[in-house]
């Protein structure tokens, strides 16, 4: 479709006398609540310059979903919440971020069926929310992943370390694997498994969901060895009292191992690269969330059953529980698979934040030269760099513990709004295609949003107070630069989008 032909929303008019940046409350409000048209967001997908390819099936798919999802949340979260917050009713805490995430997940699949490219919720709220919104939550994301992938790059470096002294009798230096804040200079071995994993997704997405495969292979195999292993170690009398510190902790437990959700959006980040993505992606999306809940709740229960929920606070409680009850060798193999698990944890957190940055930067929000993609390897060089270097310096220098506090609060806002989103969307374009459709969306996508909210106000304060830095500055950057930049920023007088026609 030629440019020139694409419908034009009342809000990309000029307002009065010129175009929407024109002075005045009505050019303001016309620039930041202007959406993308879908004609638009289509096209781009087909944009031969910045195309990327087409490889993920499926399995690949759920794979990913799966790489992402199964990781920190049981290696790591699954101890220091049940010590401080749900006790044996860990279990419950699991329950409700799971139904949270379930509900969210309805939405994500009709989202990415209807509009399959990459950007996730950034992309599902600029066609749908508008521009202000949906650089909200792009940015949001962008703290979202960056910092979820350098704590996890915390927690792999513990475990690596940890592995390499009980198994071959190595002790990495204290000043190589502790940040400055903890007494050490830098910790090498997170700042190094993250620029190779960089280097890995820069090569192709065929070749990373393949490694990726393997890896949630290994690491499945190794979790089903510690439930099954750990059934026989069970103490029903460990699961008593169930909820030591009433219903209330077990929701803020539920807030607290929400990170261990945030696989399953991440998978929409990879709608442009899948094969038939009206069915592919809500499978992906929906299996891979049934698979990881059901896992979730297994190593729950076998971990609090194991040994009691006090003894269960630190950073590898699955490999310490299996140390407490005389299993050595045991815990070696779980260490094994800890680092593999986080390995692919890391690999779906970098893909994601980089194709958020191509997205707004092929909006125009981001400087042009982050949505490159590379003639060879089809994928977003420029901008999987940039996402590898700042986020291996963060893993590298900042401690794991103030890396962790801001990602869940990320992720609960991106599922209320897709969540509205979704919503919208029926009632603004009820004939748009869609390769799946959220069953009884009045009730489903409701509950989602009080769901999410719910959980969000269980965060600690100062997680609001450190969110709410982060959002003052996106906004100071999207009035300075990215609302003028944007493509779909009125040119000479006239209300025309700058997209390429092709």
């Amino acid at each position: 479709m030629a440019q020139a032909d694409l419908p034009r929303p009342d809000h990309l008019r000029p307002p009065g006398r010129g175009p929407a940046r024109s002075e005045g409350s009505a050019g303001w409000l016309a620039a930041v609540t202007r959406i993308k048209p879908m004609q638009v967001i289509m096209r781009q997908a087909d944009d031969a310059d910045r195309r990327l390819e087409r490889s993920m099936g499926t399995l690949s798919l759920t794979a990913f979903g799966v790489a992402a999802i199964v990781g920190a949340g049981i290696f790591v979260l699954t101890g220091v919440a049940a010590a401080k917050y749900g006790g044996p009713g860990i279990i419950l805490s699991y329950v409700g971020a799971g139904i949270t995430s379930a509900l969210a997940a309805l939405c994500y699949a009709e989202l990415a069926s209807s509009v399959p490219i990459a950007g996730s919720a950034y992309t599902y709220s600029y066609a749908v929310l508008g521009e202000l919104i949906a650089w909200i939550i792009g940015w949001d994301l962008i703290l979202e992943y960056g910092v979820g992938a350098a704590a996890v790059g915390s927690g792999w470096s513990g475990y690596f370390a940890d592995f390499l002294k009980s198994t071959f009798g190595w002790a990495i230096p204290k000043n190589l694997t502790a940040t400055p804040f903890a007494g050490g200079i830098v910790d090498l071995p997170a700042f190094l498994i993250i620029l190779l994993i960089t280097a890995l997704l820069i090569l192709g997405t065929s070749q990373s969901s393949r490694i990726a495969n393997v890896m949630v292979a290994i690491k499945l195999a190794i979790i089903a060895f510690f439930i099954v292993v750990g059934a026989f170690h069970v103490h029903p009398a460990n699961w008593h009292p169930f909820l030591p510190f009433g219903l209330g902790g077990a929701l803020t437990g539920a807030s607290v191992i929400f990170f261990a959700y945030i696989g399953f959006d991440q998978i929409s980040t990879a709608a442009e690269e899948v094969k038939d993505p009206d069915r592919t992606m809500p499978r992906g999306i929906i299996f891979s969330l049934v698979i990881c809940t059901a896992l979730y709740l297994l190593v729950a229960g076998v971990l609090t059953g194991m040994v009691p929920y006090t003894r269960l606070n630190n950073s590898s409680p699955v490999s310490h529980a299996m140390l407490q009850i005389g299993l050595n060798w045991a815990a070696t193999i779980i260490s094994i698979g800890a680092i593999i698990g986080l390995t692919t944890v890391l690999l779906v957190l970098i893909f994601g934040q980089a194709r958020i940055f191509f997205s707004m930067a092929r909006d125009g929000l981001l400087p042009e030269v982050f949505s490159r993609v590379h003639a060879s390897f089809r994928t977003p060089y420029i901008s999987t760099l940039l996402v590898g270097l700042v986020v291996a310096g963060l893993a590298g220098f900042i401690p794991i513990d103030t890396l962790a506090e801001l990602t869940n609060i990320g992720t609960l806002t991106a599922f209320a709004l897709v969540a509205i989103a979704v919503w919208r969307l029926r009632y603004t374009q009820p004939d748009l295609e869609r390769g799946f459709r959220v069953p009884h969306v009045g009730l489903i996508a409701p509950l989602a949003i009080v769901a999410s909210v719910a959980l969000i106000v269980s965060l600690p304060h100062a997680t609001w107070l450190r969110f709410a830095i982060w959002l003052a500055v996106g906004l100071v950057i999207y009035f300075l630069y990215s609302r003028r930049k944007s493509n779909l920023e009125p040119a000479a007088g006239e209300a025309v989008s700058r997209y390429p026609s092709r």
